[in-house]
């Protein structure tokens, strides 16, 4: 059969039917019904448009995003950026936003890390490790997130005042004010030196990848450690010390009836990123702990078969074959936590969500307001999603 000879005819494509304009052909069909779908579909919103426009005229509302130039007056506790009440609402809108994202980066981070360990110690061959671990994941995920910031609320609004306050350490207060710590007094070059890092860690990633191409090209391994720290670590020391080595420490101290100088964490953004880093945690040791599950039993029996310890079987065989089935859902973990920090305004941290709010009422413009949240969380959540997808499918396996 193999031998047999295929006449040349049936190698080539079908030629294409020509496109006849009549209701028989089904690819008019298919056209004309896709044009009349889009054309519902964009009338039905310029229906809907229209039908705003028309009754905000008839009650004269304002609309349009002109009130972004005028003078807030909104007082923000917290704030990146410099901010002062009689900045615009533009301003005010944008420390709301960078407030948000401060909540979401930083829960991201520690969401994962803590919601790892979990997941591993859900698998411990420990008794009582694996019992703590699997009871902290049931308790904190059938108790509601809001009962849970509220929680976390209280226990730091019972705390005593700032003259009555912990002082565990050094420069370090905790009281129902927040949290003071002692603060670097931040100059240029320590955002040189910050830079300094990034490119550090670029230039060191380039280098290994140069090594390991070199490497495969004539087989001789290259040590890359060397390099690698001399970019991560002396870098930034050499570019530090060349811009005169600054290191000024702003020390806490107790004036009047609160704290000042250092650096302050407030009781509401520690509830909040509590409050949502543990509840999220839980949902993650539990992504964790199925993706390593999902690895086979034959995985980890080979590695100890060959010396390697449990931490290093962990680390370097599983972890990195259960990545492909924890990502997708550890993507949809931090959507969720990025959503649910909509809920700081319950405890009162001013993010997007407050601070818009406090506009539309102060403006009386709402549909605009409720257009800028939802702007601000679907922007967050697509770069979320994009990024994983990438990373997704970067370690996704390839068939050759």
């Amino acid at each position: 059969m193999s031998d047999a000879i295929v006449d040349p005819r049936y190698r080539r494509k079908p030629p294409k039917r020509p496109l006849r304009l009549s209701w028989a052909d089904e690819r008019i069909r298919g056209i004309v019904w896709q044009v009349l779908v889009v054309g519902v579909v964009f009338g039905i919103i310029y229906w809907l448009w229209s039908n705003t426009v028309h009754n905000l005229e008839v009650r004269r509302i304002a609309t349009g995003f002109g009130f972004l130039h005028r003078e807030a007056g909104l007082p923000i506790a917290e704030h990146l950026i410099s901010y002062e009440p009689t900045d615009t609402y533009l301003r005010a809108l944008t420390v709301g936003v960078l407030n948000t994202l401060k909540v979401a980066v930083i829960g991201v981070i520690l969401a994962t890390i803590i919601g790892t360990f979990i997941g591993i110690a859900r698998l411990s061959k420990n008794f009582l490790v694996s019992k703590i671990a699997g009871f902290y994941i049931e308790v904190i995920r059938d108790i509601p997130l809001l009962l849970q910031l509220l929680f976390w609320y209280t226990i730091l609004q019972g705390l005593p005042g700032p003259r009555q306050s912990f002082h565990p350490v050094e420069g370090v207060f905790l009281s129902n004010r927040g949290l003071r710590m002692p603060s670097l007094v931040w100059e240029g070059a320590h955002t040189a030196t910050v830079l300094s890092v990034v490119a550090g860690i670029v230039l060191a990633w380039l280098y290994g990848r140069h090594a390991r191409a070199l490497q495969m090209a004539d087989g001789q391994p290259r040590r890359i450690w060397p390099a690698a720290v001399a970019l991560i670590f002396g870098l930034p020391v050499a570019v530090w010390l060349a811009l005169g080595a600054p290191w000024t420490i702003d020390w806490p101290a107790m004036r009047g009836f609160n704290f000042q100088g250092g650096m302050a964490i407030s009781p509401e953004y520690a509830a909040l990123l509590t409050g949502l880093v543990t509840y999220t945690a839980a949902f993650i040791a539990e992504v964790v702990r199925a993706g390593i599950q999902s690895v086979g039993l034959g995985q980890w029996e080979a590695a100890q078969a060959l010396g390697l310890r449990s931490g290093s079987v962990l680390r370097l065989i599983v972890l990195p074959q259960a990545l492909r089935v924890i990502i997708p859902p550890m993507t949809s973990n931090y959507l969720n936590l990025t959503k649910n920090s909509s809920l700081a305004v319950a405890i009162g941290y001013q993010d997007i969500v407050s601070i818009a709010n406090t506009t539309l009422n102060q403006t009386g413009q709402a549909i605009e307001g409720i257009a800028i949240i939802m702007a601000v969380y679907l922007t967050i959540s697509l770069s979320i999603s994009l990024f994983m997808n990438w990373y997704n499918a970067r370690i996704a396996l390839v068939e050759r």
